[in-house]
C-alpha cells in the first residue's frame, strides 16, 4: 500500500533559472545537474504531465510544479539514499511509471573516456552504442554517443513515445561523448538519437555503433545483447596457426540476397542459408565464402556498399545472433568467412553519419576532400583520431564479435589518392604538395596492424587497382600491411584475351604472360568477381566467343587458368551455373539451369578442379615464392599454347599445366618436363564428363630423354581443342 508522505517545507525546490531555461530548451549539457536527487530534493521533467509523484520506500510524495514541465519535491531525511521511482499522471487519466534515469552515475570510466579522446580505444563498441546492463540492481540500457558539436542530444524510442524531451543525455566534458542510462528497458527496444546540432538543426540519427537496425525502409537502431554460444573453437585454434598465403585459398563470392530465394521470391534467412552454402562450398572445395557487405544499408541496389549501420549485420536475413550462427555453421563445416568492408565512403542518408552533430563530423567540410564525385557519397576524415578509431574498432568488431576470418577492403585506390576521379582544381594536395592521401595511408596501416596483432590467422585483402607500391608489404618495412591484394591486372588481361575469337588470339598472347613480370611484387588474389558480370558486361559464359560448345570449352579454360596461377582464387557465385544473363541483385541465381547437360558437366569440372587445387600443395604451398612457378613455354603465340610448372619445394610435388586456346587439336605437341618417367593426366578439361570432346592422352604420357624447353626431359602430348591438360608425376 503506497502511503502519502508529508513534504518538508522551507526550501527552494527550483534550480537556477538559467539552468531551467536550458533544460526546457533541450540545450543543457548536463541534465543530471538539475534532474534526479540533489541534497534531498528530487526533480523531474515532463511538460505534458498533470501530476508527478515520487515513489520511495513504499510511500508516495506528490511533486510540485515549477513551470515549463519541471517538477520537484523535497524528500524527508528518512528517505536517505533509497532508490525511488517516478509516476507521471496525464489529463486523460493514464499514468507512466519509471525508474529515474537521472539518479545514476555515468557508465563510462575515465580510462574509456581518455582512450576515446585519444582515438585508440580498440573496443570502442563496448562503451559507445547501446548496452543492456544492470546497475544498482536495476536493469536498463546504457547509451553513449560521440557528438562533440551538438548543443543537445536526447534518446527517443518506444519507451518515451519518441519524445526527445523526456530523455536528454549528459555531455561528458571535452571528449564529446553524451551518455545516459535508461532503466526499465532492454534488448529489442527501438531507438534513435535526437541531435540538436551546432547549426541549429534537429536530426534523428541512428546509432553509429548500434548492433542492430530495423529493416529498410525503417531506419531506427535496435538495442541488442550479443549472445550466440559459439561452437567453432577447433576452427579458431587451427586458423591461428595457418598462413593464408601458403594455404589453399579458394573464395566463393556471395551476395546473400540473390544467391538463393524462396519460391515466392522472398529472401532466405541466415539460418536457412548457412547449411546450404556450407554444402555447396564443400561440393566445389571452396575454402572461404566472401560476403558482399552485410553491414546494414538502406538501398538494395547498392549491394551493401553504402553502409549506414557499420556495426549491425543487415536485418534482411535475420538477427545479429542468427548472423553469428551463420558464421559458426560455416566454420564447423570447415569454411571460412570473409566480409566485404567499406571504409572508403558512406551515404548521405540523413539518419546516418552525414553531419551527425550539425558539423562535418565523420566527413570533411571541404567537398574537394569530402565527396566522392563518382558515387555521390561522403569520404571519412581519416585524419581525425575519433573517426579513425570508429573505423579501426569496426574492423576489429567483425573479427571479434562475429569470428570473421578476413576483411576484403573495398575501393582502396579511392582512399590512397586525393585526386581519385577528380580533375585539376577539384582536389587539395597533401602537405608536401603530392596526391597521396597521407591520413588514409596511416589509417590503413593501423587497421592492418591491429587486425593481425589481435587476431592471428585472419587476413585482409585490398581491392586496389593502381600501381601503388607495397600494398602487401609489412608496415615495418614501409608497406600498408595488407595480407593480399586483388590482381586486377590478371583479371582484365585474361578476360580481354578470352573474349577474343581464337583466330585473333595469337596477336594478344602477351595478355597471358604479362603477369609474369609482376606476380611476386605483391601477394595476390585472382578475382573473377561480381563487378565483371554486371552493368552490361555480360555473364562469364556470354563473354566467351564461339558456339555453345566453344563457349563452355573457353570457360573451362579460363577457370583452369584461375586455379593454376599463383595466388588465391575468387569466383563470384553463379559461374558454376553458367547463366546466359548477367547477375542481378533482384532475383535468385537460376538454379533451374543446373540440370542441363553442358552445365552439369561444367559443375562436375569445377568440383574436380577445386578438389585438385585444394588437395595438391603444388598449386598453393609456394604461391609467394618464385620457386613455386616456372614457365615451360610462354612464347608459342602462333599456336596459342602456353605451359608452365607449379611446385611445392618442401614436399617435392609438381604439376605441369598446358593450355591449347584454339579450337584446333594439337597432336604430337612436345613439351619439356623436369623429371623422367610417366606423367599422369590429373585433369583434362576436354573430358566427356565435363562436356568436352573426350580427346586426350589415355590417362598419361611417358617422357623421353630429350631436352626441350630448357627441361631435361620431354613428352609428346595430344592437346584437345580449347582445353587444359594438367599433368603430374605418377610417383
Amino acid at each position: 500500500m503506497v502511503r502519502p508522505m508529508t513534504a518538508p517545507t522551507g526550501r527552494d525546490l527550483a534550480p537556477p533559472a538559467a539552468d531551467a531555461t536550458r533544460l526546457i530548451a533541450g540545450t543543457h549539457h548536463d541534465p543530471h545537474a538539475i534532474l534526479g536527487r540533489h541534497a534531498g530534493i528530487v526533480r523531474a521533467f515532463h511538460p505534458d504531465a498533470s501530476s508527478v509523484d515520487v515513489l520511495v520506500g513504499g510511500e508516495v510524495m506528490t511533486m510540485a510544479a515549477l513551470g515549463g514541465g519541471l517538477w520537484a519535491a523535497e524528500l524527508p531525511a528518512t528517505a536517505g539514499a533509497a532508490p525511488y521511482r517516478l509516476r507521471f499522471g496525464f489529463p486523460d487519466g493514464n499514468d507512466w511509471q519509471r525508474d529515474d534515469p537521472y539518479r545514476f552515475l555515468p557508465t563510462l570510466g575515465e580510462l574509456d573516456l581518455h582512450l576515446i579522446a585519444e582515438g585508440t580505444h580498440e573496443r570502442l563498441y563496448d562503451v559507445l552504442g547501446a548496452h543492456p546492463r544492470t546497475i544498482d540492481g536495476v536493469a536498463g540500457v546504457a547509451f553513449a554517443v560521440w557528438a562533440p558539436g551538438a548543443r543537445g542530444v536526447r534518446i527517443v524510442g518506444d519507451f518515451d513515445r519518441w519524445d526527445g524531451r523526456m530523455t536528454p543525455m549528459r555531455s561528458l566534458g571535452p571528449t564529446g561523448v553524451w551518455e545516459l542510462f535508461v532503466p526499465d528497458i532492454g534488448p529489442g527496444e527501438l531507438y534513435k538519437y535526437e541531435v540538436l546540432g551546432a547549426d541549429g538543426s534537429l536530426r534523428l540519427k541512428a546509432d553509429p555503433l548500434g548492433f542492430a537496425m530495423q529493416l529498410r525502409p525503417e531506419s531506427a537502431s535496435r538495442v541488442w545483447q550479443l549472445g550466440h554460444a559459439w561452437g567453432d573453437d577447433a576452427w579458431l585454434a587451427a586458423r591461428a596457426t595457418r598462413e593464408p598465403t601458403r594455404s589453399p585459398l579458394a573464395i566463393y563470392e556471395v551476395h546473400l540476397g540473390s544467391w538463393m530465394r524462396h519460391e515466392d521470391g522472398s529472401w532466405l534467412g541466415y539460418a536457412e542459408l548457412a547449411p546450404l552454402l556450407a554444402e555447396h562450398c564443400r561440393r566445389f572445395s571452396f575454402t572461404h565464402v566472401e560476403l558482399l557487405p552485410v553491414a546494414e544499408h538502406p538501398f538494395d541496389g547498392s549491394w551493401g556498399y553504402q553502409v549506414t549501420g557499420y556495426y549491425a549485420p543487415t536485418a534482411r536475413f535475420g538477427s545479429p545472433d542468427e548472423f553469428a550462427a551463420f558464421v559458426d555453421t560455416l566454420h564447423q563445416a570447415g569454411i571460412g568467412v570473409i566480409v566485404d568492408w567499406v571504409p572508403a565512403h558512406f551515404p548521405r542518408d540523413d539518419f546516418g553519419l552525414r553531419r551527425f552533430d550539425g558539423t562535418a563530423l565523420y566527413e570533411h567540410e571541404d567537398p574537394r576532400l569530402g565527396e566522392h564525385p563518382d558515387w555521390g557519397t561522403l569520404i571519412f576524415n581519416y585524419g581525425r583520431p575519433e573517426v579513425r578509431n570508429f573505423l579501426v574498432a569496426n574492423a576489429l568488431f567483425w573479427l571479434d564479435a562475429y569470428h570473421v576470418d578476413g576483411l576484403r577492403v573495398d575501393a582502396v585506390a579511392s582512399m590512397l589518392y586525393l585526386d581519385y576521379s577528380r580533375k585539376t582544381g577539384e582536389w587539395v594536395p597533401n602537405r608536401y604538395g603530392g596526391r597521396e592521401n597521407l591520413e588514409a595511408i596511416a589509417f590503413l596501416r593501423e587497421v592492418n596492424e591491429r587486425c593481425y596483432g589481435r587476431h592471428p590467422g585472419t587476413f585482409t585483402v585490398a581491392e586496389e587497382s593502381t600501381a601503388f607500391g607495397g600494398i602487401t608489404r609489412p608496415t615495418y618495412a614501409g608497406g600498408l600491411g595488407f595480407g593480399m591484394k586483388w590482381d586486377m591486372g590478371w583479371m582484365h588481361d585474361h578476360l580481354d584475351y578470352f573474349e577474343r575469337d581464337p583466330v585473333h588470339r595469337r596477336w594478344h598472347h602477351d595478355r597471358l604472360t604479362f603477369r609474369g613480370l609482376y606476380q611476386y611484387s605483391e601477394h595476390f588474389v585472382l578475382p573473377l568477381s561480381h563487378d565483371e558480370v554486371v552493368h552490361g558486361k555480360g555473364s562469364m559464359l556470354r563473354k566467351m566467343p564461339g558456339d555453345e560448345w566453344q563457349r563452355f570449352a573457353n570457360l573451362r579454360c579460363l577457370l583452369a587458368d584461375l586455379y593454376t596461377q599463383p595466388g588465391g582464387k575468387l569466383l563470384f557465385m553463379g559461374t558454376e551455373l553458367a547463366p546466359w544473363e548477367e547477375w542481378s541483385h533482384e532475383w535468385s541465381l537460376p538454379w533451374h539451369l543446373a540440370d542441363g547437360p553442358m552445365r552439369a558437366g561444367l559443375a562436375r569440372y569445377l568440383a574436380d578442379l577445386g578438389a585438385l587445387y585444394r588437395f595438391d600443395s603444388a598449386l598453393w604451398a609456394a604461391d609467394p615464392d618464385p620457386e613455386g612457378f616456372a614457365w615451360i613455354d610462354a612464347t608459342d603465340a602462333d599456336a596459342s599454347v602456353y605451359a608452365f610448372l607449379r611446385g611445392d619445394p618442401v614436399s617435392g610435388r609438381r604439376v605441369a599445366v598446358v593450355m591449347n586456346l584454339t579450337p584446333l587439336p594439337r597432336l604430337g605437341y612436345r613439351i619439356g618436363l623436369p623429371s623422367g618417367g610417366r606423367w599422369r593426366e590429373a585433369l583434362n578439361s576436354d573430358a566427356e564428363a565435363y562436356g568436352g570432346s573426350n580427346m586426350g592422352n589415355l590417362g598419361g604420357v611417358d617422357t623421353v630423354d630429350l631436352a626441350w624447353h630448357g627441361q631435361p626431359f620431354s613428352a609428346e602430348l595430344t592437346l584437345p581443342p580449347l582445353a587444359v591438360v594438367i599433368l603430374r608425376p605418377a610417383d
